[in-house]
């Protein structure tokens, strides 16, 4: 019995060692990246284009929907009239978050300072859901709790599932398929 337990664990040890050696370098940073942008890449992308104008110009110009998602309470203190909100700080965290969701997927999906991305976009969540509870305020059905029975939850569940292939590129990197790899590689030559 024991030589047979001996040789299922070499056998194992063997087999994920492998491949675990196989795709240390590249695997993890792909799937995270593919993850990412598979599932949420398109979430940040439609929630950003709520935030500008239409069009290409439309781009350059922060909408009245922005200020409503973002700081409201600052839109509701001016009466409801987003051209009243001050610059500074409302309308600096407006233009940021707005910018930032539309700049930090694009980097993460690219592999363009992965790590600094996924750092950004983990920090942009944790906002977002500070924002959500606190402003929106979402109720507890939708916060959820985590090691519940339900997982489902739309803020607790479903955005601890988000931070984590962003934590993966943050400590893996962006794996070899990435502009970040392809950049190091370009340093390592010259």
């Amino acid at each position: 019995m024991t030589s047979t337990i001996t040789f299922l664990t070499g056998l194992h040890d063997r087999v994920f060692g492998f491949l675990e050696r196989l795709g240390d370098a590249w695997l993890l940073g792909l799937v995270a990246r593919f993850a990412f942008a598979a599932v949420l890449w398109g979430y940040f992308l439609n929630s950003a284009r709520t935030k500008v104008g239409d069009g290409l110009t439309g781009f350059f110009s922060i909408s009245p929907g922005a200020y409503y998602q973002i700081a409201l309470p600052a839109v509701e203190a001016a009466g409801g009239d987003v051209d009243a909100v001050s610059f500074l700080p409302w309308g600096l965290i407006v233009m940021m978050g707005t910018y930032a969701e539309f700049i930090l997927p694009l980097l993460v999906v690219i592999g363009l300072f992965s790590r600094i991305a996924a750092i950004g976009m983990i920090g942009f969540i944790a906002v977002q859901t500070l924002v959500d509870i606190t402003v929106h305020k979402i109720g507890a059905e939708s916060i959820g709790a985590w090691f519940d029975r339900f997982p489902d939850s739309v803020i607790a569940d479903q955005r601890l599932l988000w931070l984590v292939p962003l934590l993966v590129i943050t400590i893996k990197g962006p794996g070899l398929l990435s502009i970040d790899h392809l950049l190091a590689k370009r340093r390592t030559q010259s």
